[in-house]
């Protein structure tokens, strides 16, 4: 499971004199492609911070133009997902989404949700902490209405009420545009995961770029794997 803060966007724009939405259209090239390799390569599972429950807060024209941009960008790219046997899912509060944005969304998690393969997590007015209420608000009803006893609450059995319960916790978290903070972001999935932070901006990451951090990973896990064996020797 591969987790990607997509950051730099504005940076990339605003270093070429162009307006901040050309840097999110420029984007689309960097999710196509590594939407592509995930595929290609059998990852478990990607996902992809697209929208944040913060991003509210940006300038109006610049959140109107994501809702299209996002919708938009899934009516293009929905039937070759199909295709290559992704499953969509969207992962976030619904409210307040607009409607056209929801169905699309719906239309795309629809037609790819009986595929096997790469499991695509667009994570879309999504904050982790908000995930954290909403599973505490559905274990509550649960335990109240009998379906779970209180002494079965555990941290796997709260798993089970937030918005991914079949998607493992985070091996590789990437952060692109060289920021050091997590932002909120699957807070529940990253007990052990790997964090690394790349220099390059969103539009300018690719397949590449992700290759040699999942390389890099594997071999940090294998020193480690190397170690604790000598150490038990």
């Amino acid at each position: 499971h591969v987790a990607i803060i997509m950051d730099g966007n504005g940076r990339w724009a605003y270093r070429r004199d162009l307006p901040r939405i050309a840097g999110h259209k420029a984007g689309e090239r960097a999710i196509t492609d590594i939407i592509r390799a995930a595929s290609e390569w059998e990852l478990a599972a990607l996902s992809l911070f697209a929208f944040s429950t913060e991003n509210w807060n940006r300038p109006r024209n610049e959140v109107t133009f994501l809702m299209t941009f996002n919708r938009n960008l899934l009516a293009r790219r929905v039937d070759e997902f199909d295709d290559r046997n992704i499953q969509v899912r969207i992962i976030g509060r619904r409210e307040p989404i607009p409607l056209a944005t929801l169905e699309q969304m719906d239309r795309a998690r629809e037609q790819t949700r009986n595929n096997t393969g790469l499991k695509l997590n667009i994570c879309f007015n999504y904050g982790g902490r908000a995930e954290i209420v909403d599973g505490l608000r559905k274990m509550g009803e649960a335990v109240s209405e009998n379906r779970i006893s209180s002494s079965e609450v555990n941290p796997d059995s709260f798993g089970e009420f937030l918005y991914m319960p079949d998607t493992p916790d985070a091996d590789l978290l990437i952060r692109t545009a060289s920021e050091y903070r997590i932002s909120n972001f699957i807070l529940w999935k990253l007990p052990r995961t790997q964090i690394y932070v790349t220099d390059i901006l969103w539009p300018d990451f690719r397949r590449e770029q992700l290759a040699e951090l999942i390389d890099l990973h594997d071999s940090r896990m294998q020193s480690r794997r190397a170690a604790a064996g000598g150490a038990q020797g």
